[in-house]
């Protein structure tokens, strides 16, 4: 139970801070300089061009909408997830709302665009870090999944939500606003991206077919200091017996790899694969203890 409670007010401190983040991104920067969101965000924010009401207010009662449907498609199970943070979230933009702080001295739209980018993917890099969620598009583009499109991918039913958000807007605030919008986005996702998986080096898979498998092995355990696993094939064309390293490596490494490859065995065929983050004992790598506390 103790560990329980510890592991909760963790999670709260964290959360607090990611909702004061995302506040402060909304109203700090974005409302001031005139900008918009895509998700529930950018929807809150049409219907403040229409109606007299506090931002926070309207983004309560959207949330609220959102928590029905997904009692109603998917269960209470569903909710626990997403209940916490659409309390707290509503409630801390209520209080920066009382706050009246803005970050910049004037109406930038460019600068403005940045920082609410930089905010708020802040506030979706540590609510994602925590296992969390909030009821936003995110919600609702895993209800339409279900309900509607079980075969498409939850990420482009996400973007199309976004998407179609922020053109909504450019009708309401403009096209230069939408653009900015986009821009935005693009930042969000590079900084919660960076939240979640750290500033470490890019890490890359290797996978090595070749008839120098000794010396190659050698070279990356030796010179490289780095392990490798080694899996037995046949070619498909050749019939031949032949080796396949598997080796996970930084940018630089595999550089170097290729330029043994290139000295010793032309004719070695690699794959490159684009790994997001690794959690491992190794150089590089990130301790998985960590990203489980």
């Amino acid at each position: 139970m103790k560990e329980r409670v510890k592991a909760f007010s963790i999670d709260f401190v964290i959360l607090l801070l990611a909702c004061a983040s995302s506040a402060f991104a909304v109203v700090s920067i974005m409302i001031p300089n005139g900008l918009t969101l895509g998700g529930i965000t950018g929807i809150a924010r049409i219907l403040q061009k229409f109606m007299n009401i506090n931002f926070s207010i309207l983004y309560y009662g959207l949330s609220l909408i959102v928590l029905v449907l997904v009692v109603l498609f998917w269960g209470w199970k569903e909710v626990k997830k997403v209940l916490l943070l659409s309390v707290m979230y509503p409630a801390v933009l209520f209080v920066f709302e009382q706050l009246s702080i803005e970050l910049l001295e004037a109406e930038d739209v460019l600068l403005g665009a940045v920082f609410c980018g930089v905010f708020t993917g802040i506030y979706l890099g540590l609510v994602f870090w925590r296992g969390y969620a909030s009821a936003g598009s995110d919600a609702l583009s895993k209800i339409i999944r279900k309900k509607l499109f079980p075969g498409v991918a939850l990420t482009k039913i996400l973007l199309c939500i976004d998407g179609a958000v922020i053109i909504a807007s450019a009708f309401v605030y403009g096209r230069n606003v939408a653009l900015y919008a986009l821009i935005t986005q693009m930042i969000i996702t590079k900084t919660s991206e960076m939240i979640l998986y750290g500033f470490e080096d890019k890490i890359v898979q290797l996978t090595i077919i070749t008839g120098k498998s000794d010396e190659v092995r050698d070279y990356i355990i030796t010179d490289l200091e780095r392990s490798l696993s080694i899996f037995d094939g046949r070619g498909g064309y050749s019939n031949r017996d032949m080796h396949q390293l598997v080796l996970l490596c930084s940018l630089r490494e595999s550089m170097l790899v290729k330029k043994k490859l290139a000295a010793i065995d032309p004719q070695a065929f690699v794959t490159v694969t684009r790994v997001e983050t690794v959690w491992g004992t190794g150089r590089s790598f990130k301790d998985i203890r960590k990203d489980s506390e």
